[in-house]
């Protein structure tokens, strides 16, 4: 009855959702970062997005460890 096969897909869904969930606050502050470059509050600058992109990804590998999103 218990099949591992069925057990399979809920399990890789649940996982692929935590991954989202975790993650979630980081995408949030990229998108508040976008929000102020549009309206003004900081200046538009690919040296200054790097900057602050390497910071939050280190920011993301220290908080969440081993399951912090890689590329």
């Amino acid at each position: 009855m218990n099949n591992p096969q069925n057990l399979t897909r809920p399990s890789t869904s649940f996982k692929s959702t935590m991954a989202l969930v975790r993650g979630l606050p980081f995408d949030m502050a990229r998108e508040q970062y976008a929000n102020a470059v549009q309206v003004g509050l900081i200046e538009r600058s690919m040296l200054r997005w790097a900057k602050f992109e390497r910071q939050l990804d280190l920011l993301e590998k220290m908080t969440l460890g081993p399951w912090a999103r890689r590329v």
